[in-house]
């Protein structure tokens, strides 16, 4: 018979990776018996979905997120660009905490989200500790550091309700995304069917999305509030190594670091040559360490990255501007993705709209420049 209690029993409470290992080990020898224990366990699907309803995949998510920042990014003035950039915050917390609207709503930017541990503490009836993959919660500090909310730190979160709505609505159908399914319910559901499918155990899925523990009928192995909380962090960390690629990614040595108190900028050279220069804020410096010799990991989101041609985009504000080619364009309805390659070989993607592609003749064989502004680099150790 299985006992999922013998599994926690031989593989102790100091190693979750044992306990993991225990779990895979006992779900191989019951088969059947044991299904949905640790993996592929679908109860959350039960308990979060309606009959017939539709969620968003992963591949649905991340390509709504794209959209949001190329959206972001096409902004015309800077009052236009704040209300965009706060929008695009509230989707990255939505898709990836998996806020109830109300909880993100009352998120107080500076109070509730803590970047040096990369938690969101949701306050009220479903009080919690979020914990986001590092290049997200690197992503919405960098986002939240940027100078557009000077002054209106606390309450960049504070929108009304029924205009984010209608904003998501907006951006569901340039997306091609009936309204129906993206809102901010539905993309809350896809995240816990997201986190389960990764893995994550079905009682600590319910935790994180702020629900209570599910039925024994559908829940086999219990674990305790500490174990909660450490399989989430390990789910979590082990989510943000999945997402990590070599794609818009520079691994080198720190060679000089400036700072003024508030703001740091890094210069890393990476081993094939190339300079990187990102601007961190002083806490995230103090956080990981940061120090000249130190090897770390630059990455750039795809929609951060521009593109340019010609003598015009050689005077560009951007900090960081490589040689490159084109090597393949993928067209959308909208946006569209832009695969290029560095002259000494690293692999960049960009996502730019159908209309830029059309005006820079963007096409594989093209020789192009290769952009992105300081504040765009997020550091990793």
């Amino acid at each position: 018979m299985f006992d999922p209690q013998s599994i926690i029993n031989s593989a102790g409470r100091g190693d979750l990776r044992l306990l993991v290992a225990a779990a895979e080990k006992k779900l191989a020898e019951y088969g059947d018996d044991a299904q949905g224990s640790v993996y592929g366990n679908l109860g959350l699907v039960t308990a979060l979905i309606p009959e017939g309803t539709r969620c968003l995949s992963t591949e649905e998510l991340d390509r709504s997120a794209a959209g949001f920042e190329a959206w972001r990014a096409g902004a015309k003035t800077p009052l236009q660009s704040r209300s965009r950039t706060r929008l695009c915050l509230a989707f990255l917390l939505l898709r990836h905490a998996a806020l109830r609207l109300g909880e993100l709503l009352a998120l107080n930017d500076v109070r509730d989200i803590r970047p040096a541990r990369r938690l969101v503490l949701v306050r009220g009836s479903h009080a919690r500790q979020v914990p986001l993959p590092a290049p997200v919660m690197d992503n919405i500090a960098n986002l939240l550091a940027l100078p557009m909310f000077y002054g209106m730190r606390g309450e960049v979160l504070k929108l009304d309700q029924g205009y984010l709505r209608r904003k998501f609505y907006q951006r569901a159908r340039a997306g091609g995304f009936s309204a129906a399914l993206f809102n901010p319910k539905t993309i809350r559901q896809s995240r816990g069917i997201e986190l389960l499918r990764q893995g994550m155990p079905l009682q600590v899925a319910q935790s994180y999305l702020g629900l209570p523990p599910p039925p024994k009928s559908v829940n086999y192995l219990e674990f305790s509030g500490e174990a909660v909380n450490r399989i989430m962090q390990h789910c979590i960390k082990r989510e943000g190594r999945m997402k990590t690629s070599a794609r818009n990614t520079f691994i080198g040595k720190i060679s000089a670091i400036k700072s003024d108190g508030l703001l740091t900028e890094v210069e890393l050279k990476t081993l094939s040559g190339l300079s990187v220069v990102s601007v961190v804020t002083d806490e995230s410096r103090k956080v990981l360490g940061l120090a000249e010799g130190e090897v770390v990991t630059a990455a750039i989101k795809a929609p951060w990255v521009l593109i340019g041609t010609g003598d015009a985009a050689a005077k560009s504000s951007a900090r960081n501007k490589f040689p490159g080619k084109v090597t393949e364009v993928r067209l959308g309805e909208v946006a569209c993705e832009v695969l290029a390659e560095l002259a000494e070989g690293t692999q960049v993607s960009a996502v730019v709209t159908r209309q830029s592609v059309k005006e820079l003749d963007l096409a594989p064989g093209r020789e192009v420049l290769i952009m992105f502004k300081a504040f765009a680099v997020v550091l990793n150790i």
